[in-house]
């Protein structure tokens, strides 16, 4: 297991996502609040296969982080990749860290 360096922490606007090509893959990081914390899953909106969730706007539920796609609004928790609506369409998760500023995603 190692770990891709991705962008500098202070590149991702608390509260928003950005998208990162990880071997090949687009993968949606977020930065849910001020602190040094983040989430990476899949950017591929699983009901309408388009690269869109990092776009998502991030909400709570029940003390978990989710993302509604800006298509239909389904939401994709931060930690897992589960669908709230339809567990049948969740998305990959990807271990995600900050490090020295630094946030690198498990590649």
């Amino acid at each position: 297991m190692s770990f891709e360096k991705i962008c500098q922490i202070s590149d991702i606007i608390p509260g928003t996502g950005v998208c990162a090509l990880v071997n090949g893959e687009q993968v949606a990081v977020f930065r849910p609040t001020d602190a040094e914390e983040v989430f990476a899953i899949s950017n591929t909106d699983p009901f309408y296969q388009s690269n869109v969730l990092s776009r998502g706007l991030i909400c709570q539920h029940k003390g978990e982080l989710w993302v509604a796609s800006p298509l239909k609004k389904q939401r994709f928790n931060l930690a897992t990749g589960v669908c709230m609506e339809d567990e049948r369409f969740s998305v990959k998760s990807y271990q995600a860290r900050v490090t020295k500023g630094e946030v690198e995603i498990v590649a």
